[in-house]
Formats: structure tokens, C-alpha cells, sequence
């Protein structure tokens, strides 16, 4: 494979990943457990970026994105797990020693089963790639005995009971992996209290400076990317700090810039509105009622 500048390179196959690093054929057709260190390739020979059509969940001893707060790093230094899911872009991988493993899962493996579609509520597959799981030594403890499960199953016998003890284990794993996840939003309090500040000043930034009525209302990706965090990761941090969504801290900036132009200012609803970034008075007034039980003009007479 020569390398094209601006292009991407997409796995169809897991026999074709498998190919392209020089592994030995996968196992089984849709699953496939790898040794990173096994893994023989020319990253000058690839695309920036690569697309995978399944699943990949990488265990990796160096990760990167881990939180740092003052002089102190505060993640735990047992690895950690990356998630992917299939047609995300990433960075092609470079070729210098690495140790870990990878476990590649295409989606149909999951047909029949439930898990085909509570994957898909696992947030973690959204996450950038430094938003990564970093594991305490029994959280390590914990995975690789998963990861052990399911290789025995792989190399050593497939049969009529292999796909059902496989879809436990995955399900068990991302299941780990959830409660790992909220685990480390806890023990990332200080870094989350500082997204939570920096993002109060990007809202209050958007909109003292006019731009809702340029702009319209800010989005969650764009504040996702005025803080170099994931939308997914954003939403799930959040709620785990403040039980609350980033469209719910949006929506209630929205009612907080409303309550004060109302009671601070003659300007009508639909003047507000337009401020505001609402496309139509209207959609103001329900957000205004759902979270405050009141009309905007029911607040305004009240207030006075």
C-alpha cells in the first residue's frame, strides 16, 4: 500500500486489517483478538488517516491524554483502553514499539443478539482518542481476565457455545468499562471542575459578544471544540459532575440571558428571541416554560 497524502485508507475486512499488519489470518471471520506486538508494518506506507468498518477496543500501555493538574499527573499508570467505532477516522498508527492488545469485533457478529443494539448506547465509542480509559492495577486485573476468556475461546475451541460466551464477555467488558469510565470522571474532579469553569466563560464569551444572533444558539459540538473534548465525552462528563447534559447547561445559559433581559430591559419576547438565537419567538417561550413553569411574559409581571 503506497502512501497518498490527503487520503484515507478503510478496512472492509478484518482478514485485510490482519493482512496489512502482518498478522496471521484472523481465527474467525468477525472477531479477532491480536498481540499489538505481533503487529509488523511501514507506517510511512499509510494514509493519514484510516477507517475501520467494526469495532476495535485497544488495551495500550502508553496512551496518551493523561490529565494533569498542577505539577501532578493523576491517572492511574496501569494502560489504558481506546475505543473506536466502526467508520470513525483516526490517526494511522506509527511503528514504534508498542505493548497492548486489540480486540476487533465486526458488527455482525452481533446479529441475533441484543448487544447489536445496546452497543450503540455505550458513549465511550464516541470519545477521542486522549479521552482514553486509564486502568488502576485491578481494573487492569479485571480486563485482562476478559481479554483472556475470550482468546482461550478463540484458539482453542469453536464451537456451537463459542459466539455466546464470547457476546457475554464483550458485554461484560463494556460493562466494566462504563463503570471504569464514571470512576475515572471522579477521580478527574479537579480537571472536570476546570472544564466546567472554562466552559461557563465560552457561553458567557458567545453571548456577550452578539454572536447568538449571527450564530444562532451555540451547539455542543461547538463547545466541544472551544474545549478540545469530544461532544460525547463532554455530555457524559457532565453528567456525571452536574447530572446534566451539555445541551441541558446550553439551555439553561439560554433561560439565565433570558430571565435578565426580561427583567432588565424593554425589548420584547421576539426581540429577546432573535438575541438570543432562536429562529422563532415561539421556541423561546416553550423552552422558557418548560423550565420555569412561567410564559416569559407571566415572569416579566411577576418580577415587576
Amino acid at each position: 500500500m503506497k502512501r497518498e497524502e490527503n487520503t484515507l485508507y478503510k478496512f472492509e475486512s478484518l482478514s485485510d486489517f490482519h493482512r496489512v499488519f502482518g498478522l496471521q489470518m484472523p481465527l474467525h471471520p468477525l472477531i479477532s483478538f491480536i498481540d499489538i506486538r505481533n503487529m509488523k508494518f511501514d507506517a510511512s506506507e499509510f494514509p493519514p488517516s484510516i477507517v475501520l468498518n467494526f469495532y476495535k477496543i485497544a488495551y495500550k500501555m502508553q496512551v496518551c491524554g493523561k490529565a494533569r493538574y498542577g505539577q501532578n499527573y493523576y491517572d492511574f499508570g496501569e494502560g489504558g483502553l481506546v475505543f473506536t467505532a466502526p467508520n470513525q477516522l483516526f490517526e494511522s498508527p506509527d511503528s514504534s514499539a508498542h505493548s497492548g492488545y486489540i480486540l476487533l469485533i465486526h458488527p455482525d457478529f452481533f446479529l441475533s443478539y441484543p448487544l447489536a443494539k445496546k452497543i450503540k448506547e455505550y458513549g465511550f465509542f464516541s470519545y477521542a482518542a486522549n479521552e482514553a480509559l486509564y486502568l488502576s492495577e485491578k481494573e487492569k486485573a479485571t480486563i485482562m481476565a476478559i481479554f483472556s476468556i475470550m482468546d482461550e475461546e478463540l484458539n482453542s475451541r469453536i464451537d456451537d457455545f463459542s459466539q455466546d460466551v464470547i457476546i457475554s464477555q464483550i458485554e461484560l467488558l463494556l460493562n466494566y468499562s462504563n463503570r471504569f469510565y464514571k470512576r475515572q470522571f471522579i477521580t478527574r474532579k479537579a480537571a472536570n471542575s476546570s472544564v466546567l469553569q472554562k466552559m461557563e466563560e465560552v457561553l458567557e464569551d458567545y453571548f456577550n459578544t452578539g454572536k447568538p444572533s449571527l450564530q444562532g444558539i451555540p451547539t455542543v459540538q461547538y463547545l466541544s471544540e472551544q474545549l478540545n473534548i469530544s461532544a460525547s465525552y463532554l455530555s457524559d462528563m457532565l453528567r456525571s459532575y452536574t447530572g446534566q447534559s451539555t445541551q441541558q447547561h446550553i439551555h439553561n445559559k439560554l433561560i439565565e440571558k433570558a430571565k435578565e433581559k426580561l427583567s432588565t430591559s424593554g425589548l420584547s419576547v421576539a426581540e429577546i428571541a432573535y438575541e438570543l438565537g432562536f429562529e422563532h419567538p415561539q421556541s423561546l417561550s416553550r423552552l422558557f416554560k418548560t423550565k420555569t413553569n412561567q410564559s416569559p411574559l407571566e415572569f416579566r409581571q411577576s418580577f415587576n
